[in-house]
């Protein structure tokens, strides 16, 4: 649907309905710079499944009104909530399904995995890397989009079940309480966002390191205006190779690797005004190592604090333990950052109290902290 009449419609429909709100995004990633969501699909008890254009509509507040009692089932929850805030959509309770499973110990848990081996019935994921952002999309697509709210609540059911069985329902509740609480909040802002340039181990010295800064921002910029995967305007195996090779007019940069394409081409002045600029910049206006924030890479530890790595060891060897009777995936127990920060600066004072709350403030539930405080904190001294 794409009409207000037709979302008017939709929302006296979900406000009449019952129990859960299966819901589901599709994006364009890989094609557009945004992430936004290019279709909504719904679907209740008693309303049916709608699918929504949300371009022509704006938000979806009046929507998101209706259903706001009711809880939201979703997979993968953490990449559509982003996208479902910008339109207005933000759940007050949800039940996601691949996290869901995770805690149950599921070994696969995609969609299409969990609604064969669980309901019996199989799903196509062909089109899940489709360019949505395409008008008008095509019936086999819709059809494709329809499918994956369509049993998305009897999913719900069934591992709502083995999670009460397994006696971790509450452990999931929490976790879906944090999801509601962080989830709908935009990705955080990276410092020096050019250093994830794939490749970019290959770059040495800090000129060709503003060589890669400067590619990398000008291609940023073309890609937002153009609404556009940065992927797609230059390749991060070009930024690099240029970056490298430093070519200074146009007929030796368009023999570098990545930019012999006619679109690639038609940016050349752009490409060797941004290489020129890193030319110019002056020693100090060269980018320089950020400071490092909270431990240094685990590979590092045992040269420089060999007790804090033996700490790591131990403090990883009572994750898996645990994670291994409880049959959950060591990531799903606890982050594995919160682990390497607790080792590497431990309380001072070393308590199954003061390790528990430490870890609440990494961001770890209740659960996981009953789970793992008293073993963590036998294993942080040194072992005699």
């Amino acid at each position: 649907m794409e009409s207000g009449k037709e979302l008017d419609d939709a929302v006296a429909r979900f406000a009449a309905g019952t129990g859960p709100v299966a819901v589901d995004a599709e994006r364009a990633s890989g094609y557009r710079y945004s992430q936004r969501a290019y279709l909504v699909q719904l679907r209740r008890a008693g309303a049916g499944t709608v699918l929504i254009d949300p371009l022509p509509l704006g938000d979806l507040r009046a929507l998101d009104a209706a259903i706001a009692d009711a809880e939201w089932v979703l997979h993968a929850a953490n990449q559509d909530l982003p996208c479902l805030a910008e339109l207005g959509l933000r759940p007050r309770r949800l039940f996601d399904t691949e996290l869901a499973a995770r805690l149950g110990g599921y070994e696969r848990v995609g969609l299409a995995a969990l609604t064969e081996s669980l309901l019996g019935y199989s799903l196509e994921k062909h089109h899940s890397a489709a360019d949505w952002s395409s008008r008008p999309l095509p019936e086999s697509w819709l059809t494709y989009a329809a499918l994956d709210v369509e049993m998305l609540t009897d999913l719900r059911d069934v591992l709502a079940e083995e999670l009460q069985r397994q006696g971790k329902a509450e452990w999931a509740a929490e976790e879906f309480a944090a999801l509601v609480a962080s989830g709908g909040q935009p990705p955080k802002v990276r410092t020096d966002p050019w250093r994830r340039t794939s490749g970019i181990h290959r770059i040495r010295g800090q000129r060709a390191q503003a060589r890669v800064r400067a590619l990398w921002y000008a291609r940023d910029a073309v890609a937002s205006r153009r609404d556009s995967a940065p992927g797609r305007v230059l390749p991060d195996a070009a930024i690099v190779a240029a970056a490298e090779l430093d070519p200074q007019d146009e007929r030796t940069l368009l023999t570098v690797p990545g930019f012999g394409g006619r679109s690639v081409r038609r940016l050349a002045k752009t490409w060797l005004e941004a290489l020129r600029e890193a030319r110019a910049l002056p020693d100090a206006e060269l980018p320089v190592s950020p400071p490092i924030e909270g431990p240094p890479p685990p590979h590092r530890w045992a040269d420089r604090d060999p007790a804090a790595a033996a700490r790591l060891a131990r403090c990883r060897e009572v994750v898996l333990q645990i994670a291994a009777q409880h049959n959950l995936p060591p990531e799903n127990l606890i982050s594995p950052d919160s682990i390497r920060r607790l080792a590497w600066t431990p309380p001072e004072e070393v308590t199954v109290a003061t390790v528990g709350d430490t870890l609440r403030g990494y961001n770890a539930r209740n659960w996981q902290v009953n789970l793992l405080a008293t073993g963590l904190a036998e294993a942080l001294p040194a072992q005699d």
